[in-house]
């Protein structure tokens, strides 16, 4: 009867664990690509974020900072933006972006987020969003683009541009939608508020933003 009681409790154990885990994956569903890495594995490894947890301040020294030696690398499909100094990779923050993360902007309102180069137009504080770092879309290169669709159909003649894409934080409390990767702006890259803050005090207007596919 003891045996019984024991095998009993048990079962009670086993199945309350294997529903704490069901509700752990369904609400991190990205937690079997790590552990069941049987494919791919490098493509992984390259997308995880550098130096994610160590504070930038301790990887640049701040005080004896050159901004003109400061360079942002957005990878969109690796939902990753990337700080350089000197030219050398020094931390990665997760980033989300349009509706339509994929493809290259066009026009004013496809939800597309631009690629090429770009530089900082203007940074300020956002009483929404944290900061926002304007970036001078469209350059040259974007109105080829824009002209180039218009020419092939792509896009209507009353069709404009667009314009006021930038980098800029979340609502206050949302960090969540970075972490799941939801594609929230017109556009713009979004990081969390935390993140956008830390990279904030190392540009200046003329900072080069690559943007990649």
């Amino acid at each position: 009867m003891l045996t019984d009681r024991r095998y009993q409790r048990f079962l009670v154990y086993l199945a309350v664990f294997t529903g704490l885990c069901g509700i752990y994956a369904i609400a991190n569903p990205d937690i079997f690509s790590y552990l069941f890495c049987f494919t791919n594995c490098e493509a992984r490894a390259a997308n995880e974020l550098l130096n994610k947890d160590k504070p930038i301040s301790t990887l640049i020294d701040v005080k004896k900072l050159d901004k003109k030696a400061i360079e942002i690398v957005v990878e969109k499909s690796k939902y990753k933006l990337t700080v350089f100094y000197q030219k050398k990779p020094v931390k990665s923050y997760a980033i989300v972006f349009g509706e339509n993360p994929k493809d290259d902007k066009l026009r004013e309102g496809d939800k597309r987020t631009p690629e090429g180069i770009f530089q900082v137009k203007d940074l300020y504080y956002h009483s929404e969003w944290s900061k926002f770092i304007w970036l001078d879309y469209p350059t040259k290169d974007s109105w080829r683009k824009y002209n180039e669709a218009k020419s092939r159909g792509e896009i209507a003649d009353n069709d404009g541009i667009g314009g006021e894409v930038g980098i800029h934080g979340v609502e206050k409390g949302k960090d969540w939608i970075i972490d799941r990767k939801i594609n929230w702006t017109l556009g713009c890259v979004s990081l969390k508020n935390k993140d956008v803050d830390e990279i904030y005090p190392l540009l200046q207007k003329g900072t080069t933003i690559e943007i990649l596919h």
